[in-house]
């Protein structure tokens, strides 16, 4: 199917286009009272995500509400671990939780490599629809947790701010880290293989938890997983976004992916000196979009000056915060629009 807009995609290859391309990460959510009607229908998140039809409504809902030049499939990171069989609940205002952890031989032994179609085939049905609907109106991004990051989930058993059971296993137990590293990453290439083969035009890794490593551990313990995931997935371009890894740019840029996301205390200046043959994404702070208008406008401005219009994808730095205005998202994609054209 050919696109109507290909500006992200276009981007993501290092191709000219006529402006910057401009999504948001976690668009389709909170800051959209549609989103809310939807998930209040469905009963709870995991419903929501979990159900073709409604996972669809929500994905395309910002394409039509804010603009944006692209829709990325509604779903969770933590789909993956469910799917090799740790299931996990979304606890309102406390966030995912694991009623069983996984932190021994013995544990690792109950788990299986998730078979895409079988485990998972609620999100390829979604994606199917969102590209029905779509109708070639603006591309579709997959994604996936990096097995670091989910690693740290299914060993801690639920957020945190220091994962220290998560750390402490890598320092006591590093074969046992190890196996349960290469059975993510084996589980999340066949996923998302099977994310494009259901029509994801671009996939992005998020490796949320990049930042409690050090240099040399995200060398050990997440880099060389993530490069396996790059490296398997050849036929669409592949974004990976490592929040808090600003030590690893770098080293990140030498991956086999197309476009390197950035927070926003990565410098775009230095960035295009550490990264200089990669599409850049980002990474205007999330609470800049709670600034007066005015405000908005000036420091996106100011963003796309640094970063310049070419292998360049306007996005923030992280995910939008639930109780952000959508008038000022709206102000945020306009101002890319407007300013980089």
């Amino acid at each position: 199917m050919t696109l109507q807009n290909d500006l992200l995609l276009r981007a993501a290859r290092g191709e000219k286009t006529e402006r910057v391309p401009v999504w948001l990460m976690r668009q389709a959510g909170r800051i959209l009272p549609e989103y809310r009607a939807v998930r209040e229908k469905a009963g709870s998140f995991i419903a929501l995500a979990t159900t073709p039809e409604l996972a669809a409504e929500v994905t395309i809902q910002p394409v039509d509400i804010l603009g944006v030049d692209a829709a990325i499939i509604f779903s969770d990171i933590l789909v993956v671990p469910e799917a090799m069989g740790l299931p996990y609940e979304m606890i309102e205002q406390r966030g995912p939780v694991f009623p069983q952890t996984v932190r021994s031989a013995a544990d690792l032994d109950r788990l299986h490599i998730a078979d895409a179609e079988s485990d998972l085939g609620y999100v390829l049905e979604a994606i199917r629809l969102v590209k029905r609907e779509l109708n070639g109106r603006v591309p579709l991004i997959g994604f996936a947790g990096a097995p670091f990051t989910i690693f740290c989930y299914m060993t801690e058993g639920k957020g945190s701010k220091t994962f220290s059971v998560a750390k402490k296993l890598l320092y006591t137990d590093p074969e046992f880290s190890h196996t349960l590293l290469q059975k993510i990453t084996d589980s999340t290439i066949g996923y998302l293989k099977a994310q494009v083969q259901a029509g994801a035009n671009i996939v992005q890794i998020f490796d949320s938890w990049a930042g409690i490593l050090s240099p040399d551990q995200y060398r050990t313990y997440s880099l060389p997983y993530i490069k396996q995931i790059c490296d398997a997935i050849t036929d669409v371009p592949v974004t990976v976004f490592a929040k808090g890894a600003f030590f690893a740019r770098q080293e990140i840029g030498q991956l086999n992916c197309s476009v390197v996301g950035l927070d926003w205390n990565m410098d775009p200046t230095e960035s295009r000196h550490l990264v200089p043959n990669k599409t850049l994404q980002g990474n205007l702070d999330p609470c800049v979009l709670y600034a007066s208008f005015d405000q908005i406008r000036t420091e996106v401005r100011k963003m796309i000056q640094a970063f310049g219009t070419g292998r360049y994808i306007a996005n923030l730095g992280h995910g939008v915060y639930p109780d952000t205005d959508p008038e000022k998202v709206k102000c945020f994609i306009e101002t890319v629009k407007e300013y980089s054209a």
